[in-house]
Formats: structure tokens, C-alpha cells, sequence
């Protein structure tokens, strides 16, 4: 049966990079996992139209061999998001997401409020919306909160609050606010920037976010996702951190996150806990 052109595919990995297909745009980048030979010849690799050059946590640059639009729509995991090719490597989409996608959607009951932190293009707020979620979403860029939102238009999806905020600032003020909620998802960078310049580090300052995350739990909570991509941050620290975040009676599941394809593609972990309804 043949693929259909506007959907996302993990083609190859391997020396140290993994090649992509983006609807109809095959794209190759870093990947320091990827340490295993090749499945595919050079010839597939050097179809590519662009290679990106540099780590993907520090800015670098794309040299496209053939032309490729300023942005396009590809759908995965259940929803259709916007690409656009940025300095750091990245293009709207996270695949490795899908199944926590479908996780929210199994387990998030319609009229939960979910705060969704580090939410960068939005997916993990767009799968929770689908599932009638009421979702406040935030990230420190507004270029990617607005990209979220065109994201969330596209799919009709009105349900979500959109703010630019640094994600400790916001949650350590809707705890003073006596805000609550019954689901929270983040996704926290190793290293990033608020709106104003704010500081986050990973290793200094999860702890404290995650204290103040469950100080917003509602009274009878319904799930905690909590996901990574730093290196030396495994499922076993994950799923120890989010005991320590939860109150008692939540089921905690850990794992790393896979991109399915020739080979399959490690690409960070997470853990989840979620409490019966």
C-alpha cells in the first residue's frame, strides 16, 4: 500500500544522524544515539534535500540540495501540525511524542483542565483538546506559542489557552492563585530562556518546578506526564522524580520514547502516572 505523501516516516539512522520523510520533503540531521551502522546505501541518504549542520541543542544552520517550502503541513500520531525548518534542527514536530499523544487521549476525561508546560508547537495540547480537555498551554517563545495556536486552528480546536511565560514563574503564581488541575504534562529542555531572560536549568531547577506542579493538583488529580531528552536522564530517573512530584495512589510507568523504523530510533524517555477515575 503506498504512503500517504503528507504523513512523517523515519526512513534510516544510523553514524551518528537520522534521515526523515516530511510529507514529501526527506530531510537528514543529528542523532548522537544513532551510533549503529546504516540501513540504507548512500545514494538514499544523498537523495535528501537538506542535510541540517550542527549538534540540535546549539544553533546551526540547513544546506538544502533541493528546494523545499517555507512551511507545510505533515500528519502523525493523530494530528496534523505545520514544518518549518529551524537553526536547531527542529520542525514543529516531535515524533517520538506519538504514543504519549495517545496516551492523553486514553486516559485525560472531557472537562479536565491540563496544564501543558515547555508545550513548544503543541502537540501533546492538541491531543488532550481532542479528548475535550481544557488546556492551558505554555511556553516561553511567543513564535511558537503562535505557532501552536495555527496548529490548533487548523484542527478546529478552540479549547486552549494560550500563554508566553516562564513555566516556574507561571506555575509558582497559579499556585498562589489557588489554580488547580487535574492533568500536567512538561517536556523540560535541558537549558532554556524565559521571555525575560530567566534562566532554566534542567538539573538545578526540575525539582522545584515539580514541587510546584503538584501544588496545583486538583483534589482527585488524573495524570502527570512528565518526558525528557537529556542525556543521562533515564526512565528509572524519571519515574523516581515523578514519585517524589505525586501524591500517593497514582500508577507510575516509565520508558523511553522510540521513533519506529528500520531500526528503532531511542529518543529520550518518560514516565507517566495516572490516578483510577
Amino acid at each position: 500500500m503506498p504512503m500517504d505523501s503528507e504523513t512523517y516516516a523515519l526512513l534510516d539512522a544510523g553514524g551518528g544522524e537520522r534521515l526523515e520523510r516530511f510529507g514529501e520533503v526527506v530531510l537528514a540531521r543529528k542523532q548522537a544515539t544513532a551510533l549503529w551502522r546504516r540501513s540504507l546505501d548512500a545514494s538514499a541518504w544523498g537523495a535528501a534535500h537538506g542535510r541540517h549542520v550542527g549538534s540540535g541543542e546549539t544553533e546551526g544552520r540547513w544546506e538544502f540540495a533541493r528546494p523545499v517550502p517555507e512551511q507545510w503541513w505533515v500528519t502523525h500520531g493523530g494530528l496534523r501540525l505545520l514544518m518549518r525548518p529551524n537553526p536547531f534542527g527542529h520542525l514543529g514536530l516531535f515524533p517520538e511524542q506519538a504514543a504519549n499523544w495517545q496516551w492523553l487521549r486514553d486516559t485525560v476525561r472531557q472537562g479536565d483542565r491540563l496544564l501543558n508546560l515547555f508545550a513548544y508547537t503543541g502537540g501533546s495540547s492538541l491531543a488532550a483538546a481532542q479528548a475535550g480537555a481544557k488546556v492551558t498551554h505554555v511556553d516561553a517563545v511567543r513564535g511558537v506559542v503562535n505557532w501552536a495556536a495555527e496548529n490548533a486552528r487548523e484542527a478546529g480546536l478552540e479549547s486552549i489557552r494560550w500563554i508566553v511565560d516562564d513555566a516556574l514563574k507561571f506555575v509558582e503564581r497559579e499556585g498562589r492563585r489557588g489554580h488547580r488541575y487535574e492533568a500536567i504534562v512538561l517536556d523540560p529542555p535541558t537549558f532554556g530562556r524565559g521571555p525575560k531572560g530567566q534562566v532554566w536549568k534542567l538539573e538545578r531547577d526540575l525539582t522545584r518546578l515539580l514541587a510546584a506542579c503538584r501544588a496545583l493538583l486538583a483534589e482527585q488529580p488524573r495524570l502527570i506526564l512528565l518526558s525528557a531528552h537529556t542525556p543521562g536522564i533515564t526512565p528509572g530517573v524519571l519515574a523516581n522524580l515523578a514519585a517524589d512530584a505525586t501524591p500517593p495512589g497514582g500508577r507510575i510507568e516509565a520508558g523511553e520514547m522510540v521513533v519506529e523504523g528500520p531500526r528503532p530510533l531511542p529518543s529520550g524517555c518518560y514516565a507517566r502516572v495516572a490516578w483510577e477515575a
